[in-house]
Formats: C-alpha cells, sequence, structure tokens
C-alpha cells in the first residue's frame, strides 16, 4: 500500500494537469514527489526552499490572484512555524487555499520535537472557517484532497499522517460515519486511530463514530448517537493530536443536555527517546490495551 504522502503527490500532480487554477507550493520538503508535475507545469509547482514563512506567503499571494494554492510541508512547519503568515495571508487577507501537512504528532519519533506537532489542530482552531480533515488512510486521503482541491475558495487542513488504518472507510466530507453501534456510551474515533479504538472497544457495549473531518465538528452525529443511549451522553474522543482539542465542539453539541466528555490523545509532556509510532502510541496511552483501560474507567459501570 502506498502512504498518504505518497497518495498526495499522485492525486495532486493529476488535479494539476486538469484544473489550470491549481498550484503547488513546496518548501523542499516534498519536491520529489513532484519532479513529473513541475516539468509539466514549471509555473505552477513553485519550491521555495527551506523558507517556510514565504511558503505560506507565496501561496496567500497566488490566492490573492485568483489561484488556488495547495501547500505541503511537515506540520510543525505548516502551522507552527508560520502561523503569523497563516492567519495574516489567508485569514486576515480573506482569501482560501489548502495546507497538506505530513509528520504529525509521532510519525518520524528520531526527528524528535522540531519535527512533531502535536497542537497543530488546537492551533488552526484559533482561525476563523478552516475545514480540518484527519484521514485515516491513502483512499480516504485521496477522497478528501480531491474535494478540498475543488472547494472553491475555502480554507482547507488536511493532515496525513504515516499512521494508518489497515482498510478504507466511506466517509464523506463534513461527516462522522456510526462503524457500530451500542448501548453503553460513544467513542469517537479520529482518523488512523479506528484501529486501535475498535480493538479496545471489542466486546464492549458501546457506539464507535469514525471521524475524518474535525472541523466543523459533526456534531449532529454525536448527538443522535448519544441520544440513543440509555445511559445518558457519554462521550470518549480519541485523537492523534493534542488530547482534548475537541472536547469544547462534544461540549458545545450537548450544550441542552447532561453529559460526560473524555478527551484522549497526545499530552503535553514532550516523550524524548526516540522509537517508533507504535511506542509513542503507547508511552502516550493510545496502544489498544491503555484505551480500553481508559474507556472502561470512564464508562463503567454501562460498558460490560
Amino acid at each position: 500500500m502506498d502512504t498518504m504522502r505518497e497518495r498526495f503527490a499522485a492525486t495532486v500532480s493529476r488535479l494539476l494537469d486538469d484544473a489550470p487554477r491549481l498550484a503547488v507550493v513546496l518548501a523542499e520538503i516534498g519536491k520529489d514527489g513532484f519532479a513529473d508535475a513541475r516539468r509539466a507545469h514549471p509555473d505552477r509547482v513553485i519550491n521555495v526552499g527551506i523558507r517556510e514563512q514565504l511558503l505560506v506567503g507565496v501561496g496567500g499571494g497566488l490566492a490573492l490572484t485568483g489561484m488556488r494554492p495547495i501547500l505541503h510541508t511537515f506540520a510543525s512547519f505548516l502551522v507552527e512555524r508560520p502561523f503569523e503568515q497563516v492567519k495574516l495571508d489567508f485569514g486576515h487577507q480573506g482569501v482560501g487555499g489548502v495546507l497538506v501537512s505530513a509528520a504529525g504528532s509521532y510519525d518520524w519519533p528520531a526527528g524528535g520535537l522540531t519535527h512533531m506537532a502535536p497542537g497543530d489542530v488546537a492551533l488552526m482552531d484559533t482561525l476563523d472557517g478552516w475545514t480540518v480533515h484527519v484521514p485515516g488512510h491513502p483512499d480516504e486521503a485521496e477522497a478528501l484532497l480531491r474535494d478540498a482541491a475543488a472547494a472553491g475558495d475555502d480554507s482547507v487542513y488536511v493532515r496525513l499522517s504515516a499512521h494508518t488504518n489497515a482498510a478504507p472507510r466511506a466517509t464523506a466530507p463534513g461527516r462522522f460515519l456510526t462503524v457500530r453501534e451500542g448501548r453503553g456510551g460513544v467513542v469517537v474515533a479520529v482518523g488512523p486511530m479506528l484501529d486501535g479504538v475498535l480493538s479496545a472497544v471489542e466486546g464492549l457495549d458501546v457506539t464507535v463514530l469514525y471521524a475524518t473531518t474535525v472541523r466543523p465538528f459533526d456534531g449532529r452525529a454525536l448527538r443522535a448517537a448519544t441520544g440513543a443511549q440509555p445511559s445518558g451522553a457519554e462521550v470518549v474522543l480519541v485523537e492523534p493530536y493534542l488530547a482534548g482539542t475537541s472536547t469544547a465542539a462534544a461540549n458545545d453539541a450537548l450544550a441542552d443536555v447532561p453529559h460526560r466528555v473524555l478527551g484522549l490523545g497526545i499530552a503535553r509532556r514532550e516523550l524524548r527517546r526516540y522509537g517508533t509510532i507504535e511506542e509513542h502510541l503507547a508511552g502516550q496511552g493510545l496502544d489498544p490495551v491503555s484505551l480500553r483501560e481508559r474507556v472502561t474507567g470512564f464508562l463503567r459501570p454501562h460498558t460490560a
């Protein structure tokens, strides 16, 4: 199976052939995947070098001319380092584009904290009007990328990851998918967390919702799922980025009913040792064994 980043390069390269409004802006990272596209469209595949603030500035400038820019680099260099440019060159200027990140929270542990951005979605949440997609499989990434590229002048953030689920799901942009139904609580699994969540809740009487779009948050689906729970509205959010990022959105969706929400994800403490994605998941309490203990501890006694 190809990776999400490989699928991103292949998909967007094909889109460039058919959509003259599209342009790709890179900051060295990922340039090899666009080598053929750059030869075919040298005016619309732009590598600014290791200059992430310029990456965003060029994208915003292209958007001001009516182009649909697609920007790509690691999340820490796309969201955190040039955040002022994202805020001003897109938000303040009132233009849209597609930001496509890689590396995420722990994709390349040997890179250390400089190449990790567990707070990226929370940071994007401070801006108005951004759609945020978190696919869990390359097929889902392709579908969401195609939707983002065709989304008029909307602002879209697509968070790619090396951490994936084994199989794609038939998701729709902006909608949570009901993967299984139960009566003892609701667990929302975001993107690549789905397989681990399903393993963790095997045999438990819980509903599992799958989210590949987290902003806007599908409050209607959450309300429908919790409304079917005889034990009341009890929700566990499992996200591959900063723990609690979506708890406010869930609370808002359930504001008029009694409810409890537990947000699980990446802790604020830094794991300083190198390792694998699996080791970082275990270190963050997001492996299936830890998730089962945390989910049952919160939902007990209704999960039995």
